[in-house]
């Protein structure tokens, strides 16, 4: 009976979504009476409706085709935390030089249930702002007003593109769930694009096509002659041609939620497509086709003789005096890298803003001391050229940029420079974070690979990560008072990555106030808190704590019972889902190392310690080492945490979720000690 009426259900969702009437403006008692969403009652906010309509229009005026996106979104509200939902960005690309994408318009309502009455209020014109991101693109914010728990948002707009070679990305899934999405895209026979499904989840597209046609006016200047009279005659001229159809359209689509641990970047695992067009054939027309089908190796060439690009690699005369002196006292290739590779850090801040291109050009950059990552990495390598380096840049996908599916100018967005050395072994430098060493470079520039372009045309990829873990060592000692508290001195060294990390974080902060913090976070009170080579980039971050605590012992009767690891002991998995379908992204290889030497308090004895552990994770992926040992009135405990690749495949969950799980129990146990 139970499982009749459960199939009733979803056969009547299943219905209600299909003859529902998304028309823009009218939106039912229904949608604003649900107070949750029916397949998944934890979401803040879902998609009631989302429907795209892409086309190509015939601009006569410009003799082109324009591309022409329609949207229309419907949100419901379930809470406030949904509330962020009333704020929207609508990103179009505006560059200072060349056409601008434009709205033909933006309308959006509010809809609330009101005494039982519909009511609806209409984006005003005073919340609808214009903001530009950079020398490129543009966004155009709204906020609807009287959003309260239960509203449903009803938001509608047109945009125009006159980059007919440019299809925005199709995206199947968000961060709420979307209750019906329908997409549809119509294509001239003209243009050909490849198409790139990613993500974890696909739409099948229904395909048509479907007779179109357009009209040109030709004008015609008539001088006069034995016969005829002077005049201008127009010609008409209508040509029908075929657009191709993609219709894609799917209900109850999931949340893709970014609330699992080690995730790289949650747009790489958001469903959809891509499109890169391949091809404009106008032989219909009586024109000619061009081929746009390329490879890495063309991409980077293009790139590179931007003027934004290369070119910027061949100014000298803006560094050229300072670079000299800076180089007067260095003997060797390793000496003129640390020169100019500090001396860039510390003369130009970068400005926060990304890009393979320049945007103000570098000699302006030098002047005014700070720039994007173009001006900042271009001028290192040209820096570096300078010097006698074979230095080149390298073209790279930022983490927020997602790994490039194919080639495709969009796939980079970032540079970082290169110096090979005569063996072949080369060395990877960013200039934009401050606290950067050789070869270790900032968390958002470890992103698959890197391609290195040359100064003859040639590219190559090269790997972005080192391969030098992201290495924590932690050293403890401790003994038990009298009165059961427990005193000790630990000293932490933070290496490679986690180094540059913890500068970047925390040397702007007090020292008083990382004390306070790292007081809380391990329930303890500090005698003594001390950093060592905070600026010192060449060697380790050191941190030095003495400190005292009434709350990591535990007395019952005539036995105390500790965790040997006191506050490093990791007392939770992080990993609680059943399954994975995403990658476990650690940035880098990892290890944590701790050692603990606790003194046996005068007139207790060593009941229990807990058993050693080795772990192997499948194919080597990562280990784990635990072990407890008495030696004389000491117990000392040694623990390494390592994980050897950065990044563990999806497949491997099940197991990497079941080492943590052991780990915890086994860093858990106590020891135990009895008085005599």
């Amino acid at each position: 009976m139970k499982k009749s009426i459960l199939l009733v259900l979803v056969v009547f969702l299943q219905l209600s979504t299909v003859a529902q009437d998304y028309k823009f403006g009218k939106v039912s008692k229904a949608e604003l009476e649900e107070e949750f969403y029916p397949l998944d009652s934890t979401a803040d906010a879902a998609y009631l409706y989302r429907n795209q309509f892409t086309h190509y229009e015939y601009d006569p005026s410009n003799d082109r085709f324009n591309v022409v996106k329609e949207v229309h979104n419907r949100i419901k509200i379930y809470s406030e935390e949904g509330f962020e939902k009333a704020t929207d960005m609508f990103y179009y690309y505006s560059p200072k030089s060349g056409e601008n994408e434009k709205f033909s318009y933006l309308r959006a309502y509010t809809f609330n249930l009101e005494n039982g009455k519909v009511t609806k209020d209409k984006l005003s014109k005073k919340s609808i702002f214009n903001e530009r991101r950079n020398e490129r693109w543009a966004v155009r914010k709204i906020t609807l007003p009287n959003i309260k728990v239960g509203s449903v948002l009803d938001i509608e707009y047109k945009i125009s593109s006159p980059y007919y070679g440019k299809i925005d990305d199709l995206e199947f899934q968000f961060d709420i769930p979307v209750k019906k999405l329908e997409y549809n895209i119509e294509i001239p026979e003209f243009y050909k694009f490849n198409q790139l499904a990613k993500g974890y989840l696909s739409i099948r597209p229904k395909v048509s096509q479907k007779s179109n046609s357009f009209s040109y006016t030709t004008k015609y200047r008539n001088v006069g002659g034995l016969n005829t009279s002077a005049g201008t005659t127009f010609d008409n001229t209508k040509i029908n041609y075929l657009s191709n159809i993609l219709e894609f359209s799917e209900t109850d689509i999931p949340a893709l939620k970014d609330d699992e641990p080690y995730v790289s970047y949650i747009n790489n695992y958001r469903g959809g497509l891509k499109f890169e067009l391949k091809e404009i054939d106008f032989f219909k027309l009586g024109g000619t086709s061009k081929s746009f089908s390329t490879d890495w190796k063309s991409v980077s060439k293009a790139i590179f003789k931007s003027e934004s690009f290369g070119e910027e690699l061949e100014k000298t005369n803006y560094y050229k005096n300072d670079v000299q002196q800076l180089l007067a006292n260095t003997a060797t290739d390793f000496d003129k890298i640390a020169a100019v590779f500090q001396f860039v850090k510390t003369k130009i801040k970068w400005n926060g803003s990304y890009g393979k291109y320049t945007q103000k050009g570098v000699k302006k950059a030098y002047k005014e001391n700070t720039g994007n990552v173009a001006e900042i990495n271009l001028m290192l390598t040209s820096m570096l050229r300078f010097a006698g380096l074979d230095a080149n840049p390298v073209l790279v996908s930022s983490r927020n940029n997602g790994i490039p599916l194919f080639p495709t100018l969009d796939g980079f967005n970032y540079v970082v420079s290169a110096v090979t050395f005569s063996d072949g072994n080369y060395v990877l430098l960013d200039a934009t974070e401050l606290y950067s060493l050789p070869n270790i470079l900032p968390v958002r520039a470890l992103n698959w690979n890197g391609r290195m372009v040359r100064n003859d045309g040639s590219s190559s990829w090269v790997k972005l990560s080192s391969g030098k873990p992201a290495s924590k060592e932690n050293i403890m000692m401790l003994k038990i008072t009298d009165d059961l508290m427990v005193e000790g001195m630990i000293r932490t060294k933070f290496e490679n990555i986690n180094a540059l990390n913890f500068r970047a974080d925390y040397n702007h902060i007090k020292e008083e106030s990382l004390r306070t913090k790292y007081e809380e976070e391990n329930n303890i009170e500090i005698d003594d808190f001390n950093l060592k080579n905070k600026q010192d980039l060449n060697k380790p971050v050191l941190r030095t704590v003495k400190f005292i605590s009434e709350d990591l012992i535990e007395e019952i009767g005539n036995k105390i019972y500790i965790e040997p690891s006191l506050f490093l002991t990791t007392r939770t998995n992080p990993f609680k889902l059943e399954e994975r379908k995403f990658p476990v992204d650690f940035n880098t290889a990892r290890k944590v190392l701790n050692r603990v030497s606790m003194d046996i308090p005068e007139g207790y004895v060593v009941e229990k310690i807990p058993e050693p552990m080795a772990m192997v994770l499948p194919d080597n992926l990562g280990t784990f080492k635990y072990k407890v040992t008495q030696i004389g009135n000491k117990l000392k405990t040694f623990s390494v945490l390592e994980f050897k690749k950065p990044i563990i495949p999806a497949q491997y969950y099940v197991s990497l979720k079941d080492f943590y799980g052991k780990l915890v129990q086994k860093q858990t146990e106590k020891i135990v000690l009895v008085k005599q």
